[in-house]
């Protein structure tokens, strides 16, 4: 039923809000990454494990959703729209994300060393040098990219695959949010290992980053951002991450800077206090707004 998938997507924005992430000892996204541990380590033939890897453990985090969800809807349809909702949350993350970004670009300006370690929450970047405002680009070039690999995408494969069946749809926000994870860990040039998972990932999220530059240009009421944020694709290395890094670059007139690695919009300034909060809340803003839009498709 329609109605099931759109209460999925209610229950998943209710938890994500009221609730917030569990704790990681029971958070079934670090569950997986015990099991993606294993594979992080030098192999013979590293490229033949990076693709089993890559097919075997996304399929599998999606069969185990889907088996859990059939068998709720089994005993009701109602108790699996509230399992599929639980693990379309577990998928999904805006609440956590919003207000680490907001955190760390409040430290920027009162405790410089905290907002440093409070990045690393957010960027697998080396943050000990970094200036304020090199600190509050982070914030906001992570707000912008997580919002896309982390949100989006997930919730875009559930609304998706929600007309087929409930069970499929939370399949695929398992199996999206696996990939991602699996690129998150094992994603790096110096592991031959991660090479098929990063670009697998390449591929799943090459739609989302582009919906969610076009959902932050509208929120921020300047869709010619999408364009200017085009002119600066070369200078990222992620062939996505570039579009709403750019696009939040673009919109609030400001340098996005990854020291050593690119500059979004060189010729403004770094992120003020407040230019880098409006930027994390046009992110939130988004986010609302593609959980509206995934409701409605859900409903359809």
């Amino acid at each position: 039923m329609p109605v099931t998938a759109a209460a999925a997507v209610v229950v998943a924005v209710a938890l994500d809000v009221l609730v917030g992430e569990p704790p990681t000892r029971l958070h079934p996204v670090a569950w997986f990454g015990r099991l993606v541990a294993p594979v992080d380590r030098e192999w013979n033939r590293p490229l033949l494990v990076g693709v089993v890897a890559a097919v075997a453990l996304p399929l599998l985090a999606a069969g185990v959703v889907a088996g859990v969800v059939r068998l709720a809807a089994q005993v009701d349809p109602w108790a699996g729209a509230v399992v599929a909702g639980l693990a379309l949350a577990v998928a999904t993350s805006l609440r956590m994300l919003v207000a680490e970004a907001l955190h760390v670009v409040e430290l920027s300006t009162e405790d410089v060393d905290a907002a440093r370690e409070s990045l690393r929450s957010l960027a697998g970047r080396d943050a000990s040098e970094l200036s304020p405002g090199l600190l509050r680009s982070a914030a906001v070039e992570s707000a912008a990219e997580n919002l896309a690999d982390g949100f989006v995408a997930p919730l875009g494969a559930f609304a998706a695959l929600a007309p087929f069946s409930l069970t499929l749809a939370a399949a695929g926000a398992a199996w999206v949010k696996a990939v991602n994870t699996l690129d998150s860990m094992l994603g790096y040039r110096s592991k031959p290992v991660g090479g098929p998972s990063a670009r697998l990932d390449d591929v799943v999220m090459w739609l989302p980053a582009r919906l969610s530059a076009l959902l932050l240009a509208q929120v921020a009421g300047r869709p010619w951002a999408l364009l200017r944020a085009r002119q600066w694709l070369p200078e990222v290395p992620s062939p996505n991450s570039g579009w709403p890094m750019g696009t939040v670059a673009a919109a609030l007139e400001v340098r996005l800077e990854k020291p050593g690695v690119y500059v979004l919009n060189a010729g403004a300034s770094l992120p003020s206090p407040r230019s880098a909060q409006r930027g994390v809340l046009q992110v939130a803003s988004s986010g609302v707004v593609a959980s509206i839009l995934a409701g409605v498709v859900a409903w359809l």
